[in-house]
């Protein structure tokens, strides 16, 4: 005789299983907002130790946190506004010189036996439009970052205002938990708060260590403007994946075509070989060996953690995912480590009938 098994769900079920699913679907559709949100909640994290200091100097905290932050995004601005031009003027000439060093190109490729191009000024013109778009798709890439002006002043407006009001993620925290939770979350809490500062501080000597070493490089090879491009270097060091390429393309460029070189001979190749493979160097140096070090020494992971965190922040969500993923990562492993371990305890402390 077949037995029937009949699945009995009640509504309290139902209703649960309902609402988080809409809690699922809401989260995401509104996932780029959250991750606006995180954004300003890591930037008040970054500020809070110096806003901290100063309020130990009687300085106070709204005085303290408005003017830190115009400080600080006004130079940011300030060398965005100066170095911009240096990077489009220089994508111009770029533009300009294509069709003449290609012309001095071809000779060279006959007698190396390589076939000559049937329509050299459809190349000349189709390549030249390519670089053109390909520069305005960077410079696009670079606004997209933080998602154009709205989105800038959004996560900067986030973060001022937890700066400003003392200790306003931890009120959240607390009314989000039951309050036997409440030490244990405060703990947790503040321990990634350390975290965060630790991947930061991590972040700027790793950018200390690009724009010095690019600096090294490019006064060794004597390039143009070294100081300026080892800063641009170092400052996008800090946008994994997509920052080394742009500045490794902004230096190719400047190398490639600058305006003495190329009006004495053309493109000095082996040069821009050079530099290029620093630049490769240098990179490799710093994510695959100086990354995983300062983060496991500041933030408490493993190198490979920070490599798995890293591709998977950068899966999910892209740019703004691979910068967030690490300090994310870095909480999320906080709070699960002592979940675990309290939960140990409490099996540990329950005596066995």
């Amino acid at each position: 005789m077949n037995e029937q098994r009949v699945l009995d769900i009640s509504w309290g079920t139902i209703v649960k299983l309902s609402i988080a699913a809409l809690i699922i679907y809401v989260v995401f559709l509104i996932r780029d907002l959250l991750i606006w949100i995180l954004f300003g909640i890591i930037i008040s994290i970054i500020f809070d130790p110096a806003l901290d200091f100063l309020k130990k100097r009687r300085v106070p905290r709204t005085f303290a946190a408005v003017g830190l932050y115009l400080i600080v995004f006004g130079l940011i601005a300030f060398a965005i506004y100066a170095t911009a031009p240096l990077f489009i003027g220089e994508v111009q000439r770029f533009s300009q010189f294509l069709p003449r060093y290609l012309e001095n190109l071809l000779p060279a490729l006959e007698d190396l036996g390589i076939a000559a191009f049937s329509d050299l000024d459809a190349l000349v013109s189709a390549l030249t439009e390519n670089v053109q778009e390909n520069s305005a798709n960077i410079l696009r890439a670079l606004g997209a970052i933080f998602g154009g002006i709205f989105s800038t002043i959004f996560v900067i407006s986030i973060a001022l205002f937890l700066s400003i009001e003392e200790k306003a993620m931890e009120r959240m925290l607390l009314l989000l938990f039951p309050k036997r939770y409440e030490i244990f979350v405060l703990d947790v809490w503040r321990r990634s708060q350390r975290k965060v500062a630790g991947w930061f501080f991590s972040r700027v000597l790793s950018s200390i260590f690009v724009g010095a070493a690019t600096y090294a490089a490019l006064a060794l090879f004597d390039v143009r403007y070294p100081l300026i491009l080892s800063l641009i270097s170092g400052f996008l060091n800090f946008i994994p994946i997509i920052g080394p390429f742009i500045a490794g393309f902004i230096v190719v460029i400047v190398v490639a075509f600058d305006p003495v070189t190329f009006a004495t001979g053309g493109i000095n190749l082996l040069r821009v070989v050079f530099v290029v493979l620093a630049m490769i160097l240098i990179q490799q140096i710093e994510s695959y060996i100086l990354t995983p070090l300062l983060t496991k020494r500041f933030i408490g992971m493993s190198p490979v953690l920070v490599l798995v965190a890293l591709a998977i922040g950068g899966e999910l969500w892209g740019i703004m995912g691979a910068i967030l993923a690490i300090p994310l990562f870095g909480i999320v492993f906080e709070f699960f480590r002592d979940f675990l371990q309290r939960r140990r305890e409490e099996e540990t402390a329950t005596p066995l009938v």
